[in-house]
């Protein structure tokens, strides 16, 4: 009877244990699966920002490639413009200098026709060219009447003087000192030159004919 009751109690501690043990796994699993769907949507957020921020990153990057892009045209052209006004400003120099040394030039011939256009461009019948001391010296003679010739008007009356601020060309006045012509060689070019820079650009294909 003991061992019976003994062995009845047994059982019933087995069974305890069995149903503690079954609760205590459901308990486990209970609380495993309710840790996990946070975990879970940590790292399904976590995933979700990197995507985010990579998809930020990428169109960031676009948007300065085509920026970078963008420029590319306009820096070029922007070079190339720095590289013709360079090229145009040698050739006024290079001009400017020959001028300065009267290469190339009939020097007698070029100061009466300089003279000859500005008389032609005024109202008047008296004028006095003022040239340099120096070519008045050695271009003198003759030459005030060579330019009178030259004007195509009569009547005419074309006198010489010094002026040391003349280096090469004319200025031409009118008796009275009311019309002036500045066509020393120096000031001509600088006159000219707006329209040559045209014509030497389109000439040498630098720019559109239609290009100002």
């Amino acid at each position: 009877m003991t061992k019976t009751s003994s062995d009845s109690t047994q059982v019933l501690c087995d069974e305890i244990l069995a149903e503690a043990r079954a609760q205590g796994e459901t308990i486990l699993r209970a609380a495993r699966d309710q840790a996990a769907a946070p975990v879970a949507r940590a790292r399904a957020e976590a995933e979700t920002a990197r995507r985010d921020r990579l998809s930020r990153t990428r169109a960031e990057a676009a948007r300065r490639r085509e920026l970078l892009l963008a420029t590319v045209p306009v820096e070029a052209g922007r070079l190339r413009d720095a590289r013709i006004e360079a090229l145009l400003q040698s050739v006024h120099d290079e001009v400017g200098r020959r001028l300065g040394a009267r290469e190339g030039l009939d020097y007698r011939e070029t100061l009466v026709r300089l003279a000859a256009l500005a008389i032609r461009g005024m109202a008047g019948e008296a004028f006095l060219v003022a040239l340099a001391p120096a070519d008045r010296a050695t271009l003198g003679p003759g030459l005030a009447d060579e330019i009178a010739a030259r004007a195509g008007r009569s009547p005419l009356v074309v006198e010489l003087a010094d002026d040391p601020a003349v280096e090469g060309g004319v200025i031409v006045r009118d008796s009275e000192g009311r019309q002036v012509w500045d066509n020393r060689l120096a000031a001509r070019l600088e006159r000219l030159w707006p329209e040559l820079r045209r014509q030497l650009a389109v000439q040498a294909e630098l720019i559109a004919g239609g290009v100002q």
